[in-house]
C-alpha cells in the first residue's frame, strides 16, 4: 500500500481529468480554486483506483467462516495475504463444538487446504467480512494526501489547468472560456464610472454587479467571476485586493507615487563581493533589514524597523523581509490596497503595498503630523481580526536632543549638531535631520547623474561625519543613513566596499576611519 508521500510523488494530472473538471464546471456553472479541483481530482483518482481493484477482483469471494461456497468458486483470504484458491469439494463438518457447518477444501497453486464455511457458531473468525479488504486496496483520504504535500500538488493541478486552451483563470479560480458571460463595453464603462464615483476604488465585483444591475439571471458568483476576467484583460483597472480579497481600483486614480516609485526609493543594484563581508557584517545587515538586502528571517506579528531617510521622504514604509510577513504579498498583483492605522491617534490612512519596488506608500501625513525624525523607531502589526495594519512607535514629551542636520556646500553634504525636539524614541546611530529639504532634493538629482563609485562617495562622508567625533570615526550605520539621502544603496555593498579599499581603516565596532 502507498503512502501518502508516495501516492503524491507519483501523482499526475491526465487529460480525463480535465475532461471530468470541465463536466463538473459546465454541471454546476460555477467557477473553481485550485484547491478544489485538486480536491475532486485526487478524489476521483482514488475512487478510480478502487474501482479499477474491485474489477479486478469482481469473481473473487472474500473468505468468511459464515459464507456458503460453490465448488469452482475463487476464494480470497486476506490472512494468507491474499492468497487465491479454487474450491474443489465441499463436505460436511464433524466437529459437535460447533455445531452444523459445511467444510471447503481449496486448491492453491502449491497445495489444497480445508477450511470451514457457513459455520453459525459463535467464532472469532466469523465476523463480518470488510468487502474493500482487497490487496492493494488503499485506504488513504484526499486529507491524508493533501496534509504536508498540498503546495506540490495543488502547483502541479495548477500548471496542468494553466495549459488547457479551453480553461481560464481569473483572481484564483478556473472556469470554461465557453461558457463565460458576455461583459460588453457597456458594462465596463458603467463599472469604470462607478469607481470614479468612489474615488477609484477599491470595490469588489459583486459591489459593481449590485451597481450595475448584474450580468443577467446566472449564479452570482458566475457572474462576478466574468466581470473580474473581463476587468482583469482592461488596462483601466487594477487588481489590488489583499489576500483572498478581490478589489478593483482605476489606475488613473491611483498615486502617482504607487504607478512609479518615488526615486529617492530606487536602487540599481550593484555589484561587489559578498565573501568580503564578516560575520558581524552579515548580523548588521539582518539588523538594519533594509528591503534590498537579500536576508531571510522567521515570521513574527509585530516588526521593529528604524525611519530612514527616503523612506521618512517619501511617506514610505521598507517592504523588507520581516515587513512580508505583516503585509499581505501572497498575490501576484504588482499593487495592494491596505489600510494602515496610527497606532497614536487610530487615525486611517489608505495605504499600498507596491510588491516589485518593495515599499508600502500612504503614511507622509501620519510622519509630518508627529515630527518624526530620521531614525524613528517604529512598530508594525496587524490590527486581529482585520485587514488593517498598525504604525506606532514609542512617543513621549519633546526632549531637545543633538542632531546632525545636513546641509548643503560646494555639491557636498556638511553636517552641524544643533539641539532639536524629539518626541519619539529613536536609533542614534541612524538620526538625521534638515531645514532645507528643496536643497538635499537638489543634490540627490545631481547624485544621480554623476554616477560616482561607491568608494568615492564614501571618503567624503567619512571624513565629514569624522568630525564631530571625538575617536576621529564613524559607525556603519550612520554611513548607511548618510549616503542614502543621495544614493540609495543597503548596508551590504557598503561593508564590502569599506573591507575592499585600503583607504578606509577598521577601528573595532562597526567604526571605519580613514587611511592616515
Amino acid at each position: 500500500m502507498l503512502s501518502s508521500e508516495q501516492w503524491a510523488r507519483d501523482f499526475t494530472v491526465s487529460d480525463d481529468d480535465i475532461d471530468f473538471i470541465s463536466g463538473i464546471l459546465l454541471e454546476r456553472e460555477t467557477p473553481l480554486s485550485t484547491a478544489e479541483i485538486t480536491r475532486a481530482i485526487i478524489e476521483r483518482q482514488l475512487e478510480l483506483e478502487r474501482d479499477n481493484l474491485r474489477e479486478q477482483y469482481k469473481n473473487v469471494t472474500i473468505y468468511s467462516t459464515a459464507r456458503s461456497y460453490d465448488s469452482g468458486q475463487k476464494v480470497l483470504f486476506p490472512a494468507l495475504d491474499g492468497a487465491i484458491g479454487n474450491v474443489t469439494t465441499i463436505r460436511a463438518g464433524n466437529n459437535p463444538l460447533y455445531g452444523d457447518y459445511q467444510v471447503i477444501s481449496v486448491a492453491f497453486e502449491d497445495e489444497e487446504r480445508e477450511f470451514a464455511a457457513e459455520l453459525t457458531a459463535d467464532h472469532v473468525l466469523n465476523s463480518a467480512v470488510d468487502e474493500d479488504a482487497l490487496p492493494g486496496m488503499n485506504s488513504l483520504t484526499t486529507d491524508d494526501i493533501l496534509n504536508g504535500q498540498r503546495d506540490n500538488i495543488e502547483q502541479t493541478v495548477h500548471d496542468a489547468l494553466a495549459s488547457t486552451p479551453d480553461l481560464t483563470s481569473v483572481t484564483g479560480k478556473w472556469y470554461s472560456r465557453g461558457l463565460l458571460l458576455d461583459v460588453n463595453e457597456g458594462h465596463l464603462h458603467l463599472a469604470e464610472a462607478i469607481l470614479d464615483m468612489m474615488s477609484g476604488g477599491p470595490l469588489s465585483a459583486h459591489d459593481i454587479l449590485d451597481q450595475i444591475g448584474g450580468l443577467g439571471s446566472e449564479s452570482l458568483e458566475l457572474q462576478a467571476f466574468c466581470l473580474n476576467y473581463a476587468l482583469n484583460q482592461d488596462g483601466r483597472f487594477d487588481e489590488v485586493g489583499p489576500l483572498d480579497n478581490v478589489l478593483w481600483f482605476l489606475k488613473r486614480l491611483e498615486p502617482a507615487e504607487v504607478q512609479s516609485a518615488p526615486p529617492m526609493l530606487r536602487y540599481q543594484a550593484l555589484q561587489y563581493d559578498a565573501s568580503l563581508l564578516t560575520t558581524e557584517q552579515r548580523a548588521l545587515e539582518i539588523e538594519i533589514a533594509d528591503e534590498w538586502s537579500e536576508i531571510d528571517v522567521p515570521p513574527t506579528t509585530r516588526v521593529q524597523i528604524a525611519l530612514t531617510y527616503p523612506h521618512r521622504r517619501a511617506g514610505t514604509l521598507p517592504l523588507n523581509a520581516p515587513m512580508r510577513h505583516i503585509f499581505p504579498t501572497a498575490r501576484k498583483s504588482p499593487r495592494i490596497a491596505v489600510t494602515l492605522v496610527d497606532g497614536q491617534t487610530g487615525a486611517e490612512y489608505a495605504g499600498w503595498v507596491v510588491r516589485g519596488d518593495r515599499y508600502v506608500y500612504g503614511l507622509s501625513e501620519m510622519f509630518t503630523e508627529h515630527k518624526l525624525p530620521i531614525g524613528t523607531y517604529l512598530y508594525i502589526e496587524r490590527q486581529p481580526d482585520t485587514d488593517k495594519i498598525i504604525v506606532n512607535f514609542d512617543a513621549h514629551r519633546a526632549r531637545t536632543e543633538w542632531v546632525p542636520l545636513i546641509t548643503v556646500k560646494n555639491g557636498q553634504m556638511v553636517f552641524e549638531s544643533q539641539r532639536r525636539p524629539i518626541g519619539a524614541e529613536f536609533d542614534p546611530l541612524l538620526l538625521l535631520g534638515s531645514d532645507d529639504i528643496a536643497a538635499l532634493d537638489a543634490l540627490f538629482e545631481q547624485t544621480q547623474k554623476q554616477r560616482k563609485s561607491l568608494s568615492a562617495m564614501l571618503k567624503p562622508l567619512v571624513a565629514e561625519l569624522s568630525r564631530s567625533s571625538m575617536q576621529g570615526n564613524v559607525h556603519v550605520k550612520t554611513l548607511y543613513s548618510a549616503l542614502n539621502v543621495v544614493r540609495r544603496v543597503p548596508p551590504a555593498p557598503i561593508c564590502a566596499t569599506l573591507n575592499d579599499d585600503p583607504d578606509f581603516e577598521y577601528v573595532g565596532s562597526h567604526y571605519w576611519k580613514l587611511s592616515s
